[in-house]
């Protein structure tokens, strides 16, 4: 079986000693997509996986991880995946499912064989899945991309004007605890998520993508009288604990996977931070 990095949980107390080594080594995932290979982290925030998935010469095979303790990945466990490269096909116990750039693939708790190709191996798919603890099965849903319920937030007059598309939630694909999405920014539009907020009952993980290779995120972080910042690149991910805010501002246009496992799936469910109010 393959081996999972392990992230352990941290409390706000940590932060304020953290340089900026220890704080990517805790929060920044940057290696989730490497050609053929599976990629994953264990976050003991929610118990929540992160993995990346990139076959370019032939399908993958989920496989299982010791760190799960089960016999395949979704035992006892449910997932989210959106597609951020090429086309490509999720097979799950025999049935396909073909997702195209942006589209998001919910697979329930009991899925035993899950498979993971290309359509053209140069242009490859790149699958990034978000899996959490599920005590009910729900059926694998597809939903295309800019599919689901879709949410026009911000204005250009505070550069954030942008489209949520709500794939995997409350009123949508049905799942026992992963609500899941991706947000594009609008044209001239930079930040995200902006006043920043906590969902002090949920663990969230952004991945950044559709970034040119020069462009970056400065992703805030921390709590909010106490904030710190990371600097992303394209198709890497923030792990965000339930007392840290969230909020970026790219220097090119880009979208993000956004996506949350905890006590509940209201998606209005968090405490916004005036920006005068941060620190």
């Amino acid at each position: 079986m393959q081996q999972m990095a392990q992230r352990y949980a941290t409390s706000p107390e940590h932060v304020p000693g953290m340089d900026t080594d220890e704080l990517r080594r805790r929060y920044l995932v940057e290696n989730l997509f490497v050609d053929d290979e599976v990629a994953s982290v264990y976050t003991h925030h929610d118990r929540v996986v992160l993995l990346g998935a990139s076959p370019v010469t032939g399908p993958i095979s989920l496989p299982t991880f010791p760190e799960i303790r089960s016999e395949f990945f979704f035992e006892h466990r449910e997932g989210g995946i959106v597609n951020v490269g090429g086309a490509g096909t999720v097979t799950v116990d025999g049935t396909s499912y073909e997702l195209g750039h942006g589209a998001c693939l919910y697979i329930g708790r009991g899925a035993v064989d899950v498979v993971l190709s290309s359509s053209d191996p140069a242009e490859a798919a790149r699958f990034y899945l978000v899996s959490a603890p599920a005590h009910t099965a729900f059926p694998t849903t597809l939903v295309e991309a800019g599919g689901g319920v879709v949410r026009e937030l911000g204005d250009a007059l505070t550069s954030n004007r942008r489209t949520l598309n709500q794939y995997i939630h409350e009123n949508g694909v049905r799942s026992c605890q992963v609500v899941m999405g991706v947000t594009t920014l609008h044209p001239g539009s930079m930040w995200n998520t902006m006043p920043a907020h906590t969902h002090d009952r949920r663990t969230e993980a952004y991945l950044y993508f559709d970034m040119p290779d020069e462009a970056r995120i400065i992703h805030l972080m921390g709590e909010p009288t106490q904030t710190r910042h990371l600097v992303v690149a394209d198709r890497q991910a923030i792990i965000s604990p339930s007392w840290s805010v969230h909020s970026g501002v790219g220097s090119a246009s880009y979208s993000f996977v956004w996506a949350m496992a905890g006590e509940n799936q209201s998606f209005d469910d968090m405490d916004g931070f005036a920006i005068a109010d941060m620190r």
